[in-house]
């Protein structure tokens, strides 16, 4: 059954993406165009991966800190 139907992409190739380790459907999009034309497969892409394994997702998953980064700030001291 296709996807998309603007790049003719099918079930089975995003399955086959999905398998090869694309967790989100930009990973897909990057992979073969799917959901980059009209978006309307998006939420069919959405639904195909699922909340499945994927190895990014159960790293973010299993962090206690927000997903954001941490920059280190210079200190100023007074004796300019």
């Amino acid at each position: 059954m296709y996807v998309c139907s603007c790049f003719g992409v099918t079930e089975a190739q995003v399955k086959k993406h999905a398998d090869a380790g694309a967790c989100t459907p930009r990973q897909i999009a990057s992979a073969c165009k799917a959901g980059t034309d009209c978006g309307g497969c998006v939420r069919r892409i959405q639904a195909l991966l699922g909340r499945g394994d994927c190895a990014r997702r159960e790293l973010i998953d299993q962090r206690q800190e927000p997903a954001v980064a941490s920059v280190a700030r210079p200190v100023l001291s007074d004796a300019a």
